[in-house]
């Protein structure tokens, strides 16, 4: 469908303003975008493509709920829109609403069978529901329609890497950059892979592609994180710290975490799910395993162990307790929180059937399996109520190593790892609420230490299983042998055997001070005294 047909019914100022505003959203830039667009809203509060704007300005800024509602004003305006239910579907993406936002991606496809874009956002929304079969048959028609889409090529080559194809994605990635030397995802899909390390000549033309003009904020904050990988492998850490910074600035700049509106959240929801009466079938859901906790924690590590077991099939980042979640609350048109309370165990059990109906697929090879959705440490007391017969491990690391290696990931929507006082909070709310949950309920809650583990795997193993219900495996031991598809930051690490080196507080010295500070820990030169 042509743009100017989008803009019949505007007058020519209205109409310069949209294009401004569309030209700043692809830029990522939101204040640009609202400064642009305020014009064409005072005199055009109703129009549908002044509409659809807004909605992506409030979707940049975090502000899901309300960014969907205006999209759907406008998508009723013009229901035939492929692009409108592309701009729909990204929204409910980005909300965590996955069946939905399937549903509008698939939409758009099939009124514009040629939309590339729609197509790279189906299978990015099909990746992060585990159906890689899918997700690949769309990524390779948006790689047909658009060559050029260095994104969809990107996320082709994480596909290698799942497979543990490494040397094959590098390969593909460095493609992708031969012809657009500033594709930020590109350049992280090479840091991303752990054992990788990147040379002089990839620290300077990353400074290079950060200059480029044509990289968006997203290259450059994708590049930034490369940036930072590149110059530790350099061992120059002062410069790694920076070039992390700087990214994180950027990101930072669109929206900003509420540390105490999450602290609140995250208590009534403790405090209502404390009181709750679970299902009535206290067996419910002993044929699942959750590991929760921060990133980079040792959740993988975890998933890795258990899923080396006969018994145990290794799902990966499942959505579908969240999602569960989310349609019960449409349903009741009301936050978890405030529903808790009146769920009888009928309700629950009636949950806790309608994952385990969402999950079956992982259970056709083996009788059990591992959800390692990390965030679902937030949801321990609803998966207690809804799934009295789950297992819960909670991976806990050390804190100044868990928070510095977030602020080093590039984690696209974890605005909570920009700056170090938003991870010494978020820090905070995950051991209060998960200490609280271990201390209640230790038979169906363990903590699993991430550095016990590197001390002695083989005592820490065996108790996990035992915890688990498992026999013994020696396969468990040998977990770096087990031939999966991993989808996490730490595939590369997990298919090598543990080891005691990956602690980097120390090499960054007193340059982490503020972090510490800010965790309530000595700075390091204290630190080393006192040892």
């Amino acid at each position: 469908m042509k743009t100017s047909s989008r803009l019949r019914g505007l007058s020519q100022a209205a109409a310069q303003s949209i294009v401004a505003t569309a030209q700043a959203l692809e830029a990522g830039r939101p204040d640009d975008a609202a400064r642009a667009l305020a014009a064409a809203l005072a005199s055009h509060p109703d129009h549908p493509e002044a509409l659809r704007l807004e909605a992506g300005i409030l979707n940049l800024r975090g502000q899901r709920t309300q960014a969907a509602s205006v999209m759907r004003r406008a998508l009723a305006q013009r229901p035939d829109d492929a692009l409108y239910h592309n701009t729909l579907g990204s929204i409910l993406a980005d909300a965590g609403e996955f069946d939905q936002a399937i549903v509008e991606l698939r939409r758009a496809c099939e009124l514009q069978a040629d939309f590339a874009a729609a197509w790279y956002n189906l299978g990015i929304v099909l990746v992060r529901c585990v159906r890689y079969a899918e997700a690949d048959a769309a990524l390779r028609q948006a790689v047909v329609l658009d060559p050029g889409n260095a994104d969809a090529r990107a996320q082709l080559a994480d596909t290698l890497k799942v497979r543990g194809r490494n040397d094959e994605a590098v390969a593909e990635y460095r493609r992708i950059l031969a012809a657009r030397p500033w594709a930020g995802m590109a350049w992280w899909g090479i840091a991303n892979i752990k054992t990788v390390r990147l040379d002089a000549a990839d620290v300077e033309a990353l400074r290079a592609a950060l200059r480029d003009p044509r990289a968006s904020d997203d290259d450059r904050i994708a590049m930034g994180f490369a940036l930072g990988k590149a110059l530790d492998d350099q061992r120059r850490f002062g410069e790694s710290l920076d070039a992390l910074a700087q990214a994180n600035a950027i990101a930072r700049r669109r929206r900003k975490w509420d540390a105490v509106a999450f602290d609140v959240q995250l208590g009534a929801l403790r405090d209502a799910c404390s009181s709750a009466i679970g299902a009535d079938d206290p067996a419910l859901g002993g044929d699942v395993i959750f590991v929760v906790g921060l990133p980079r924690s040792g959740t993988t590590l975890a998933e890795q162990i258990l899923a080396s077991h006969s018994q145990v099939e290794g799902a990966g980042e499942l959505p579908d307790l969240a999602l569960t979640l989310n349609e019960e609350a449409q349903r009741r048109a009301a936050p978890l929180a405030l529903w808790i309370g009146a769920q009888t165990p009928a309700d629950w059990s009636r949950l806790g059937r309608r994952y385990l109906e969402r999950t079956a697929h992982w259970r056709a090879r083996k009788p059990r399996f591992v959800d390692k959705m990390p965030n679902n440490w937030i949801q321990i007391g609803a998966i207690r109520a809804m799934l009295p017969g789950a297992r819960i491990v909670v991976c806990r690391r050390d804190p100044l190593e868990t928070c510095f290696s977030c602020y080093r990931q590039h984690f696209a929507g974890y605005e909570w790892t920009r700056d170090f006082a938003d991870l010494a909070a978020y820090w905070r709310s995950f051991d209060r609420t998960t200490r609280a949950w271990y201390e209640r309920q230790p038979t169906y809650v363990r903590w699993q230490d991430y550095e016990a583990l590197v001390v002695d795997p083989q005592a820490q193993i065996r108790a996990l299983l035992d915890f688990c219900g498992l026999p013994f495996e020696d396969a468990c031991l040998r977990f770096h042998e087990t031939a999966r598809e991993v989808r996490s930051p730490s595939a590369a690490q997990v298919r090598q055997p543990l080891r005691a080196d990956t602690a980097r507080g120390g090499d960054y010295a007193a340059l982490l001070d503020p972090l510490r500070i800010a965790l309530g820990l000595p700075k390091f030169g204290d630190a080393a005294h006192a040892g």
